[in-house]
């Protein structure tokens, strides 16, 4: 409750008692009224909680709600009803005693779907076995099967209980639910035979004929119609759009057999539900002496196994005993439809009764150790119809003995409460309406004794000489009158045959019409023998032989009701009350809809505003020392954040720092007491102020916290970040070193050695001082070959070659400007290009002599310039083949002994591309426009190099060799393409890889190793 009293502007105050108008009801409206608006539909007075049906399915029945609920202090969460069915469960706990919460409001409030919640909780929340299980599910599989045979559609509710209904729950010492048992108040058998406009039978009658399977309707003689029965059509609704009597029918069949019912018994049950309908279709004539016969026989087959002329003689006559000598009379036609309807009223009543005790049979605990209980009492509430009979007339009188009792035990609890907290009991004024239950109920002057004399009293007793003997004899309480006693002014709201009680819940005018014969309820004893000549097994349970019968007249309703309510009220006595009071919004079951005059009265009828004072007689508000000062610690600097002495004497310094005054506090023996909701409310304002300050605080260090903790985290981080980029620096560095001592080591070997022949100590020396003295050769060439002094000095090592430069017929300026072509094409681009420098070009590496006589023939017209071996991969499959690859003035030629295997215009070569790796492919990309044409050409070249600088400058392609890196795409044809893919390895390999590319694979050559 604490938790949500700031929110108390827009959704109310969640306790009834923390409200300062508190005698208002307008005030006490208002709250309710903002509260259902807000779908908030559970307010408490003090532990009773007030509960507002909504009319609406709402999202706060899951199992997560239950699980919140479940172990949480009463007042600590918003008000629900898992809330008091989880306190009622843990106080049963610990202190191991007996509980009942009281479920009370008029029809439609949601007294049913209370009680049925409650179940739910306790199944969710009780610990969990086999044997638990089936327990939990023959509890809450009770409910349905009671709700078909004794719930019913009425004007104000579509699932009205037309009988009071008490459940014990029985729990062993760890709370495990292992048994329970049920009690059934008055069940109004008269809608058996009867329903007002707009109203229904039980719902049971309905189930079967709209759900039945076909072969059971046929074996029971019924029809799918409810039209065709007496008892269904009275109030003119046999369909109702709110109830589902097939669904209802499936659900009634499931619980029946967790229940336990045999087939046997479930067969009899439900044959017994047919015969009442049967019974109902039975018709009567008058015969010539206007005595009474049946119309037909058709409707006798049916009736429980009965013999028919048995049964005919039972509706249509009446037993006397006379002395010795047993008289037949007959019934006129009146009072045969009196006798039929008296037997069905009596089978459908012993038939539930039945049903009660067969239930508490499957939930009885086998167990004798003793067991706490908690009970439920789901019963009607205050009823006030356009016109009341003798059923309102029970009911409200109930309510009546279950108001003194709600008061006197509210009393009780509170006055012991103080006396335990060492607090003085104030007295509380309030209203006793024991002077309206003794005009009830008292010895020989009370309505109910009026009623019974009047019943038993020879002569012609009606309706009329009943209300004239209340007049005589009641006549001057100040809470009765009749037509004949009321004032002028009162007389025009009153019928000749109306009397009117002001009961505490206010003023109920009754008609007296039908009281006597209601309270009678005689079933004639010829009505009974013929019941026990009946084959149904529950019928001859119900009307045992040997059931007594005794000539005096049984017991009357009203006498059995008193006897039955004395009986709960020792029960309820003997327990630790608790309350749920539900409340209809309004009339039309219409959610949203808050009507002010309809809850106005039921707050007046449920005792909401008398049950209010007497909690506010005294303290508004009261908390275990331990739960205040947990949470108002924060306000004073001496409690917060630990307080160190008792609970006790740290609620008294808060409160000394707060500046409580005397008067708006008592401190008990183990709670607080505050006088005023405003004190509190003042203390929860400072408080919602100091935790929003505290909140800051607490925001501000964990922020702190935090990023200081990321800081951590990022400093650590970047340290070892730091740690490894210095190790892999470090070790690429000594990497290095090593490295340029080994290259400084071999380059002064392979300077001590200069002069030997060639070895391993000096090869990369002597290839460094070649490669540094054509370049610089390059730089500086003579411009002829004759001018001999122009040469550059060559080193020893080169002086061989430097004598073959100064050799027309070996080296020409021609070739070093054909080198110079190369250097400028593939220098620094391409890896063996090194090795290429020092292996001097030639004209052609293939003698005229080696090619073909035929070759030759056909391509002498066009001047072989330059040929050259190599070996050719084909487009598909890529199989090497040796070729011979020639150029011409015109173009170059791919020849195959005598035959020219493709020919290539210059003027079609779009380009040549070669790796940048130590391979020898290159590939000769050509314009390819007819799908008959051959594609582009993949060549292996011992000599790339000079090939390649051969074909750039006849075919003036200089810009056109292209080195790539990676893939190289080329066209097998057009619309086909195909890949060279290029990498490097430990050694050269050529092969054809999974994903169908050629793979050339060259060993990578270290720079400064030529």
């Amino acid at each position: 409750m604490e938790a949500s009293l700031t929110a108390r502007d827009r959704v109310g105050i969640q306790d009834f008692v923390l409200l300062d108008a508190y005698t208002s009801e307008s005030a006490f409206l208002d709250n309710l009224r903002k509260r259902f608006h807000e779908n908030l539909i559970y307010t408490y007075i003090g532990t009773l909680l007030v509960s507002v049906n909504p009319y609406k399915e709402l999202d706060i029945y899951s199992k997560k709600q239950m699980d919140t609920y479940m172990g949480v202090n009463f007042f600590e969460l918003p008000p629900h009803i898992y809330a008091l069915a989880d306190n009622v469960f843990r106080t049963m706990q610990s202190e191991f005693n007996n509980h009942f919460i009281l479920i009370s409001g008029e029809s439609g409030a949601g007294k049913t779907e209370a009680s049925k919640k409650i179940l739910q909780f306790y199944a969710v929340s009780c610990p969990s076995t086999k044997l638990l299980n089936n327990v939990r599910d023959r509890l809450l599989l009770s409910n349905p099967v009671l709700e078909a045979f004794g719930n019913a559609k009425t004007l104000k509710n579509d699932n009205s209980s037309r009988f009071g209904k008490y459940m014990d729950i029985q729990f062993d010492h760890q709370g495990g639910a292992v048994g329970g048992h049920i009690l059934s108040y008055l069940l109004e058998k008269s809608r058996v035979v009867h329903q007002n406009h707009g109203e229904r039978n039980f719902h049971i009658f309905y189930q079967l004929v709209e759900g039945g399977e076909e072969d059971l309707l046929r074996w029971l003689g019924l029809e799918r119609n409810c039209q065709h029965y007496s008892y269904l059509v009275q109030g003119g609704c046999a369909k109702v759009s709110s109830i589902n009597d097939k669904s209802d029918w499936r659900m009634v069949q499931k619980a029946l057999s967790v229940i336990e019912f045999n087939e046997s018994d479930i067969e009899h049950l439900f044959g017994i539900i047919a015969s009442v309908l049967h019974l109902g279709n039975i018709k009567f004539v008058a015969d010539v002496r206007g005595y009474a016969s049946l119309n037909n026989n058709q409707e006798m087959h049916w009736l429980l196994g009965i013999p028919a002329q048995v049964l005919q003689q039972g509706l249509t006559h009446r037993k006397i005993e006379a002395k010795a000598e047993e008289v037949f009379s007959p019934f006129s036609v009146d009072h045969a439809v009196y006798a039929r309807d008296a037997l069905a009223k009596a089978i459908y009543g012993r038939t539930f009764n039945w049903l009660v005790n067969k239930i508490n049979e499957s939930l009885a605990n086998k167990d004798s150790s003793r067991k706490t209980v908690i009970g439920l009492l789901d019963i009607y509430g205050f009823e006030v119809f356009n016109v009341n009979s003798f059923e309102q007339f029970c009911i409200n009188y109930c309510n009546e003995k279950l108001q003194q009792l709600f008061i006197q035990l509210t009393l009780k609890s509170e006055q012991e409460e103080y006396e335990m907290e060492g607090i003085e009991w104030e007295p509380v004024p309030y209203f006793n309406n024991k002077i309206i239950c003794d005009l009830v109920e008292e010895k020989h002057r009370g309505i109910i004794s009026l009623l019974d004399e009047e019943c038993l009293r020879p002569g012609e007793a009606t309706d009329l000489t009943l209300l004239e003997k209340m007049e005589e004899t009641i006549g001057g309480h100040p809470h009765f009158v009749t037509h004949k006693l009321a004032d002028q002014k009162t007389r025009k709201t009153l019928e000749r045959g109306d009397f009117r009680l002001l009961h505490y819940a206010g003023e109920v005018t009754y008609c007296v019409v039908g009281f006597l014969d209601k309270n009678n309820d005689l079933l004639y004893r010829n009505g009974k023998e013929v019941m026990r000549q009946s084959k149904n097994a529950i019928i001859k349970h119900c009307f045992p032989s040997t059931e007594p019968d005794s000539k005096r007249r049984p017991e009357t309703v009203v006498t059995q009701f008193k006897s039955s309510l004395v009986g709960l009220t020792e029960i309820l006595m003997s327990k630790e009350p608790w309350y749920v009071r539900c409340i209809k919004p309004n009339e039309a079951k219409q959610p949203g809809r808050f009507d002010d005059v309809l809850v106005r009265h039921q707050v007046k009828y449920l005792g909401l505003m008398e049950h209010l004072r007497v909690r506010r007689a005294g303290f508004a508000y009261r908390r275990k020392y331990d739960i205040f000062l947990q949470r108002y610690k924060p306000l004073c600097p001496d409690t917060w954040p630990n307080w160190k002495g008792t609970a006790a004497e740290g609620v008294r310094c808060l409160i000394k720092h707060l500046g409580y005054k005397p008067d708006e506090y008592k401190m008990g023996r183990s709670k607080i007491f505050i006088r005023h909701p405003r004190t509190l409310f003042a203390t929860e304002d400072a408080f919602q102020v100091c935790k929003h300050k505290l909140a800051t605080r607490i925001q501000a260090k964990y922020k702190g916290y935090r990023v200081k903790g990321d800081y951590q985290k990022q400093r650590d981080a970047a340290t070892k970040i730091e740690n490894c980029w210095r190790g892999i620096m470090a070790r690429k560095e000594r990497e290095k070193r090593a490295w340029a001592v080994k290259v400084i080591k071999k380059f002064i070997k392979g300077f001590i050695t200069r002069n030997q022949p060639a070895c391993n100590d000096n090869s990369e020396y002597l290839a460094y001082v070649r490669q540094n003295y054509l370049t610089r050769l390059r730089e500086n060439l003579p411009k002829t070959v004759l001018e001999k002094d122009s040469w550059l000095t060559p080193p020893p090592i080169m002086k061989e070659v430097g004598d073959m430069f100064l050799t027309p017929a070996v080296y020409s300026r021609k070739s070093l400007v054909l080198k110079a072509q190369t250097s400028s094409m593939f220098k620094g681009k391409k890896e063996n290009y090194p090795f290429s420098v020092c292996r001097p070009f030639v004209d052609t590496r293939i003698g005229a002599e080696d090619i073909n006589i035929k070759v030759l023939q056909m391509i002498q017209h066009e001047h072989i310039k330059y040929s050259v071996p190599v070996v050719k991969y084909d487009r598909n499959g890529f199989r090497p083949r040796l070729r011979q690859l020639i150029f011409t003035q015109e173009a170059a030629y791919l020849v195959e002994e005598a035959k020219i295997k493709q020919r290539i215009d210059y003027i079609s070569l779009k380009g040549v591309s070669v790796s940048n790796l130590s391979d020898n492919f290159l590939i000769l990309h050509v314009t390819c426009d007819d799908i008959k044409q051959k594609g582009d050409l993949v060549l292996q070249c011992d000599y790339l190099f000079e090939a390649l600088t051969k074909l750039s400058v006849i075919a003036n392609k200089q810009n056109y060799i292209k080195v790539v890196q990676g893939s190289v795409r080329f066209d097998i044809q057009p619309g086909r393409e195909g890949f060279v893919d290029f990498k490097s390895g430990q050694e050269s390999m050529v092969y054809r890889a999974k994903n169908g590319h050629l793979m050339v694979v060259s060993v990578k050559i270290i720079k400064g190793s030529c």
